[in-house]
Order: structure tokens, then C-alpha cells, then sequence
């Protein structure tokens, strides 16, 4: 009973319910080169479309990357992505900004980059700096509307339209500082709409298309002079003005409005589509909206965008920044920017590759049950088996030869299964690496051709499957589980002979037979001796059984090495080993931890020791079928397992 120092009733709550709990066996991770995201950071994708939203489709740069990405996400829904960039001083990738003189590399990593060193401002960028590195942020544009004459105003001087023509003239006008490029003029007593294409000066400027209609000369003293409008005056419900929160402070002209665009069409596929919009955001910047979240524009800019990050304040000197008892200006014509100076620097080096590889490398950080190598040759597949797979011993290292192996490697007959078991050779043995035997042909939807990709995702993705279907001590191979998806043809199609020498190195054929579709025949591990663990169904069922027990007999720490704490321990285990038994994946098992094995001396070292001996299940991987002929006479039981 706790201790009291009076008399008193006290109530104690002892939990002995704990159980081994389930453990997650399906989520992926890959080191990809892609063109947009966040660089050297993990972010966690379910699905193709998420993959697409977050890094951008996949260019002939990218594409072994993304398909081995989107191929595993085919089968699962749980892949944490790295991206990775060209990071040396020559070629390094950076982010595209609105000052076009300033050439130098301004690179901002992910958004731990930019809080922790770019949060205060960016100097000789501009007002913005798109949101990753690479060439696609060179299709924004960004346009501010800070003020209601920003939004609309009325031309001054005499303007002249003339019809089924571009050109518009003017007298007495001041085109240069009433108007930006993109600006709505309504044009002639039809009121016609037309974009402003170009200025050449205060006297002449440019339309986007032609006003069609009586020569007409709008001026001020017969009250006909045109109104502009802000390019996307139609896109919000009114101009900006004070907020209700800088009005009860003792401000005024804080709201403003910001769109940004995709200006070449590369995200949307339509030019000059409006991709966010951002309605009466705050110059104040202790600015709160009616429901009291943060307003100021720079933060909801900064931690909404998908697009872009606040550099500096477009308008300097209107107290932009300044408390809500501020009254903030704002020029009378929209502030418009091209992003320019994006850049996807070199491909990236092997050493970038595993730089962001090593953000799989803690298990008690992130959770994977396979690390995938992509198109990755020799460095980085050892870097995944031994400094990560190895290393962890909770997850699978998936390898693909290299695409020279088995894509047009024909030179002689057997060449692609000689490369294949050369590349084999130069990896060490490992139970928690998986090798198949090529690449796959598949359309490329994005593009519009048909793409070589590895074929680790699909055999991740044949993992996840099986864990769905049945569980994972199942092999995920033969016409059953193994079958892939999306491949038109392989690179590489091994025959019986060639399967037979690829199965010996470790190396697990992928097929395609008529009418079967395209299989994984194969479920060897990469471990040279002969072992139990060299089949992957056994590996990954003492991956779930050591990782599930171990999270469970953490709660025995620091708790008293006696007949009780041990028996709560065989009590903990025993029912989850009897339950995987009952879903075939051991034949046999037996739980140990008793005196015998923790002795007096074992207990006087303050440990505890639990023996798990386990008969793995084992799957089939060749049949031998007997056909035996007798004569009408002989008794079956005279011949039963005589041959």
C-alpha cells in the first residue's frame, strides 16, 4: 500500500492489461531527385497525386525517382519522401526570386531553413523568393493590390480608342503611373474589357487584344474618362480598405490583396491561372482576423503558401510592419513580379543522395519498413544496407541492378544475367536487403511516352500488398501475391536457365509469362549463407516479431527482475506468439524467462533476459510432383511412399 502519514482511505489504479501491440509494416521511404518541395526534409505521402502536388511531375531528370515513388504508392499509402538537390558550390539548385539583376545562388532548403535563417528578410531578392529551388518556380508571378485605387481608379486626360486596333493614345494621361501591365481598362461607351499588354509612355500604351468599336475619345470634362481595373478586380468582392481590427486600434489602410499565378502554365497547364489568392491579409503585424487568428500578410503568406515566401515589403516607408495603430499606404497601381533565377542545379552526386538517405537512419525518429534505392548504382545501395538497413534491423534495403545491367544489354546472349550477379557480387550479404532482377517499361501518363523504371518500388509495393492481403511472413512472390502492376515489358526477361543462376547469387527474377501477367519469382534475401534468413518471408516475420515484443517489454524497465514482472512478461508474449501461430507464421514456439536464465548474477547486473526460440513457417519454392503407374493388382499401401 503507498505510504500515508495519517489515516485515510487511498485509491490506487495498477494497469496489468499491456499487450504486445501491432506494428506498422507498410510504410516506405526514398531519397528522390525531383523538381519541386522541400529539400532535406521527410514528408509523408499516401498517394501518386499527393506525390505530384508536393514535388511536381517528373521530367527525363527525374523520372526514375518519381516512378519508383509512385510505383510503390500503387500498392501502399505510406512513403516518406526526401528530396534531394545538386548541393556543390558550381551547380547547386536555388530558388527563384523577383529582383532579375541579382544573379546570385539564394537557396532556402524547406521550411525549417527559411524560419531558422531567412525568416527576417532577404536582401536584393525582391519582395518574394518562390517557395523550393528549381527551374518551376520560374512560372510564377505575384500581384499586390494595396490599396482601393489599386483595385479600380478613373484615367485622367483624353484617351483615344480606335477601332480594330491594339494601340491607345492619350492626352494630358499619366499611363505610366496610373497603370501596370496586366491592368483592366473598360474601353469606349460599350465599356469592352481589355488587358493592358504593354506601356511605352505616358501617352501610349499597348492592349492584349483589340477594342472593336466606333472611334471614341473618353475624356475627363464630358465625364466619359475610362476606368481600370486591377487584373484580378473580378477574382475578390471588394477593394481593400481598414480591417475591423486596425479600425478599433486608431489605423486605417491596412488590407490588401495578393494573387499568385501561374504564369506559363508548367503547374496548371493553363497560362496566367491564378493558383492562390489571398483576400483584405493585413500590413499590420499584430493584425487579427474576426475569428482571432493572425492576419499579417507576411505570416499568412509565409505559413499558407504552397508557392511562395515574404522576402521584404513590396512598398518600404508606409509603415508596413508597424502596429495596428499605424495608418498604412500603399502605391495607386498593383505591384506586379516575375519570379526569375530558379535554377535545378547539377544531378545530384551520390554523396547528395546519401546526405538525405541518413534522414532514415534513426529508427527512434521515423518508422520505415523498406528504404528504397531508386535507379541508384553500388554506393548508394551498400550506403542503404549497411548504414541504414543494417544498422536499424527494423526495415528492408530494396535494390534494382543499374538500368545499363539489363536496358538495351544485349551484346551477347547471357550478358544482362552476367551484369546483373556482377552488380550482386559487389554488395555485401545482408538479410535486411532484397535484390531483384531489373527494370520495368511503363507509361509515363505526364508526358506522354513510355519510361525504363527500377523495379524496388513494385517489390516494396508487392510487401505492402501481402501485409493487406494476408500478413507478413507471407511471401510476397508467385501467381498468387507476386503479380506487378503497370508493366508493359520488362528490360529484362530471364529464362529458366538464367532464373537458375540468378536464384543461386540471391537475386530474386522477375518474369512475364503469357497470361499471367508480369510476377516476382523470387524471395530470397541477399544473405550468402544458407539460413533461414535467407528468405525474405522469414526476416520480415522476426522484424515484426522483434520489433512488436521489444516495444511491449520496454514497459518492464526499471521494474524488479522477480518471479512476477517475468511472468508478466511470458504472459505478454505467449498469447501474441500463439495468435501469429494461428495465422501460420511459426510452427512453433516456446517462451523462456525464468530462474534459469536470470540468475542471481544476471540480476545483480540489473538485466533482464527473455528467450524466444521461434520455428519460423517456410515457403514453398519448389514441387516435385510423382506420377506412379501400377498394375490392376498391387495394393496402393504395397507401393505408398516406396519411391
Amino acid at each position: 500500500m503507498p505510504f500515508q502519514v495519517s489515516p485515510g482511505v487511498n485509491v490506487s489504479e495498477i494497469d496489468l492489461t499491456t499487450i504486445v501491440p501491432a506494428v506498422g509494416t507498410t510504410t516506405a521511404a526514398i531519397a528522390a531527385h525531383t523538381v519541386w518541395g522541400p529539400a532535406n526534409l521527410r514528408v509523408l505521402c499516401d498517394s501518386e497525386d499527393v506525390l505530384v502536388q508536393q514535388f511536381g511531375k517528373p521530367n527525363t531528370n527525374t523520372a526514375s525517382d518519381f516512378f519508383t515513388a509512385a510505383n510503390f504508392l500503387a500498392y501502399g499509402n505510406s512513403l516518406y519522401v526526401v528530396r534531394v538537390i545538386d548541393q556543390t558550390t558550381s551547380g547547386t539548385a536555388r530558388n527563384a526570386q523577383c529582383n532579375s539583376a541579382n544573379t546570385a545562388d539564394t537557396i532556402i532548403y524547406n521550411d525549417d531553413d527559411y524560419q531558422e535563417n531567412h525568416s527576417g528578410g532577404i536582401s536584393n531578392v525582391g519582395g518574394w523568393v518562390a517557395k523550393y529551388p528549381g527551374e518551376l518556380g520560374n512560372t510564377l508571378r505575384i500581384s499586390v493590390c494595396a490599396n482601393a485605387s489599386a483595385f479600380t481608379s478613373t484615367l485622367t486626360g483624353n484617351v483615344a480608342f480606335s477601332n480594330n486596333s491594339t494601340t491607345v493614345t492619350g492626352n494630358g494621361t499619366s499611363f505610366s503611373s496610373e497603370l501596370t501591365v496586366g491592368d483592366i481598362i473598360l474601353c469606349g461607351p460599350d465599356k469592352i474589357e481589355r488587358k493592358v499588354k504593354t506601356i511605352t509612355n505616358d501617352y501610349l500604351l499597348t492592349l492584349k487584344n483589340k477594342y472593336v468599336g466606333n472611334n471614341v475619345v473618353a475624356n475627363g470634362s464630358s465625364g466619359t474618362s475610362p476606368t481600370r481595373r486591377w487584373e484580378f478586380y473580378n477574382d475578390f468582392d471588394s477593394a481593400p480598405g481598414t480591417s475591423d481590427y486596425v479600425s478599433r486600434q486608431g489605423g486605417s489602410g491596412d488590407e490588401m490583396h495578393i494573387v499568385v499565378i501561374d504564369q506559363d502554365g508548367l503547374i496548371t497547364g493553363t497560362a496566367n491561372t491564378a493558383i492562390e489568392r489571398w483576400s483584405k491579409v493585413s500590413k499590420a503585424s499584430d493584425a487579427k482576423t474576426a475569428d482571432g487568428s493572425n492576419n499579417y500578410y507576411k505570416d499568412v503568406i509565409n505559413n499558407r503558401s504552397q508557392w511562395v515566401w515574404w522576402a521584404a515589403h513590396v512598398q518600404t516607408g508606409k509603415n508596413w510592419g508597424g502596429v495596428s495603430t499605424k495608418s498604412f499606404g500603399g502605391l495607386a497601381t498593383p505591384s506586379n513580379a516575375e519570379f526569375v533565377n530558379g535554377r535545378d542545379g547539377n544531378a545530384p552526386a551520390d554523396a547528395d543522395y546519401i546526405r538525405c538517405l541518413n534522414k532514415f537512419q534513426n529508427a527512434d525518429e521515423v518508422d520505415v519498413s523498406f528504404v528504397l534505392n531508386a535507379g541508384g548504382g553500388v554506393t548508394r545501395a551498400l550506403h542503404i544496407i549497411d548504414n541504414i538497413a543494417e544498422y536499424r534491423k527494423d526495415c528492408l534495403a530494396m535494390i534494382s541492378p543499374e538500368r545499363t545491367d539489363v536496358v538495351n544489354n544485349s551484346s551477347y546472349i547471357g550478358k544482362e544475367r552476367d551484369d546483373i550477379i556482377s552488380f550482386r557480387n559487389s554488395l555485401t550479404s545482408s538479410s535486411y536487403a532484397v535484390i531483384d532482377s531489373g527494370w520495368k517499361y511503363q507509361y509515363d501518363k505526364y508526358n506522354d511516352l513510355y519510361r525504363y523504371v527500377p523495379l524496388n518500388g513494385d517489390m516494396a509495393g508487392l510487401m505492402v500488398r501481402t501485409d493487406t492481403t494476408r500478413d507478413p511472413w507471407y511471401s510476397p512472390a508467385g501467381y498468387n501475391r507476386g503479380i506487378l502492376k503497370n508493366a508493359i515489358k520488362l528490360a529484362y526477361n530471364p529464362g529458366k536457365a538464367d532464373r537458375d543462376q540468378l536464384y543461386k547469387n540471391g537475386i530474386n527474377p522477375v518474369i512475364t509469362q503469357p497470361g499471367q501477367g508480369t510476377l516476382l519469382f523470387g524471395d530470397k534475401t541477399l544473405l550468402a549463407k544458407p539460413s533461414a534468413f535467407d528468405r525474405i518471408n522469414v526476416r520480415r516475420l522476426f522484424i515484426v516479431l522483434e520489433k512488436a515484443i521489444s516495444t511491449a517489454a520496454k514497459f518492464s524497465l526499471f521494474e524488479f527482475n522477480d518471479e512476477f514482472t517475468r511472468a508478466q512478461f511470458r504472459n505478454l508474449v505467449e498469447p501474441f506468439l500463439r495468435d501469429v501461430q494461428g495465422r501460420r507464421g511459426i510452427y512453433d514456439f516456446r517462451v523462456v524467462c525464468d530462474e534459469t536464465n536470470n540468475t542471481g548474477e544476471v540480476i545483480d547486473r540489473n538485466e533482464f533476459i527473455g528467450d524466444i526460440y521461434i520455428k519460423p513457417a517456410r515457403s514453398i519454392n519448389f514441387i516435385q510432383l510423382n506420377f506412379v503407374a501400377v498394375r490392376t493388382g498391387v495394393e496402393f499401401s504395397e507401393v505408398v511412399g516406396q519411391f
